[in-house]
């Protein structure tokens, strides 16, 4: 069991990943100040910062990283395995479908694109963090079905992107493309909408 200091250390760099993901969607990376991210975080002094991370830089970084943490233990769910196709994508495209919805997330998203070109491990831990738990799983689980002969022979990873990037597209055409949320369809209407056509053209027959 942690100790009452280390639950309080982790507690206390929560607070300033919380106060700095409210301050980075806000303002932006390069003009968020670290009193700004200081406040946000209800913590006295922007200097308590650098006991947690060694700079904004950093501190972005670990943001990103604490923002998809359903994604990973997704990921490492071996009963996906044994799951028929329907439940398996309906569980996985459901948990994408949440993260990249997620109005934080996507608003995360527009600062990891304007910083990613300054600093690639920042797009590298949105990478780790994000999709790449749960296209491994997708991709696992696909190839598993291949060689049982439940689903159809073709390149996995090419499939696995093309069943996720459904949701990405869902996602960024409200929040970046502008298309008002009332004239979308509803995200279950999108999540079996998605698994159907994926698996008529996956399922074999």
């Amino acid at each position: 069991m942690p100790s009452r200091d280390d639950q309080d250390r982790a507690q206390r760099r929560q607070q300033i990943i919380d106060g700095a993901l409210a301050v980075f969607a806000r303002k932006g990376f390069d003009k968020a100040t670290n009193q700004e991210i200081a406040e946000a975080a209800g913590i006295g002094s922007p200097g308590l910062i650098y006991h947690y991370f060694e700079s904004k830089a950093d501190l972005l970084r670990q943001a990103v990283a604490s923002r998809s943490p359903a994604l990973r233990s997704l990921g490492q769910d071996a009963s996906l395995i044994d799951m028929p196709p329907r439940e398996a994508l309906r569980l996985i495209g459901s948990a994408f479908l949440t993260t990249v919805s997620d109005a934080e997330n996507l608003r995360l998203f527009r600062v990891i694109v304007s910083e990613a070109l300054r600093d690639p491990e920042i797009a590298e831990s949105w990478y780790r963090s994000s999709s790449k738990p749960l296209r491994g799983a997708l991709i696992g689980y696909l190839e598993a079905g291949m060689r049982a002969g439940k689903l159809r022979v073709m390149d996995p990873e090419a499939a696995a992107y093309c069943f996720l990037g459904a949701f990405v597209t869902y996602a960024l055409s409200g929040e970046v493309f502008g298309r008002p949320v009332s004239r979308r369809p509803s995200p279950e209407a999108m999540l079996d909408t998605a698994i159907e056509i994926f698996l008529r053209g996956m399922e074999a027959v």
